[in-house]
């Protein structure tokens, strides 16, 4: 397989992802599987939370595809694993470490991008049910959402 092609599989995976990821929060986590999304919303005592189950839910199809990908020599089947793999990287550092901040790694960021999911992800989180959510999400955020910050900054600035 042409490493351009594998790359721009890989690429068109990842984006993709953002609106799988936006119709399973939707539909599945805030749906019939909201018992396992329900601690997410409504933190209990602990590190580790029944949410954290998802990312076996994703982690699961990404292995698949790159084992049996490679196994096979089906390299576009490889190539998807990984996509989903990229995307699986991206939303923990983004949702675990940049916004809910389990690991202390980025805490003082003053990023406008970092700023906008942030406020996009405490917007998710207000409502405490599975109904009436908005910001289903992660690595694109509305506009709405972009505006409000650049709005707050340009009142800071102004000060």
């Amino acid at each position: 397989m042409n490493t351009l092609i594998f790359i721009g599989i890989v690429l068109l995976t990842f984006f993709i992802m953002e609106g799988i990821t936006w119709l399973t929060h939707k539909y599945v986590m805030h749906g019939f599987l909201w018992y396992l999304h329900e601690d997410h919303h409504q933190p209990t005592p602990g590190f580790f939370e029944k949410n954290d189950a998802f990312f076996l839910i994703f982690a699961v199809p990404s292995w698949l595809c790159i084992m049996l990908g490679l196994q096979n020599q089906l390299y576009w089947v490889a190539a998807i694993g990984f996509g989903i793999l990229m995307y699986g990287l991206g939303y923990f550092i983004v949702h675990e470490v940049i916004i809910h901040q389990r690991f202390k790694w980025f805490t003082r960021s003053n990023n406008t991008y970092v700023k906008t999911i942030r406020w996009a992800h405490k917007m998710h989180h207000k409502n405490l049910g599975k109904e009436d959510g908005e910001s289903f999400g992660m690595l694109f955020v509305a506009k709405k959402y972009w505006e409000k910050v650049r709005r707050d900054n340009e009142i800071k600035n102004k000060k």
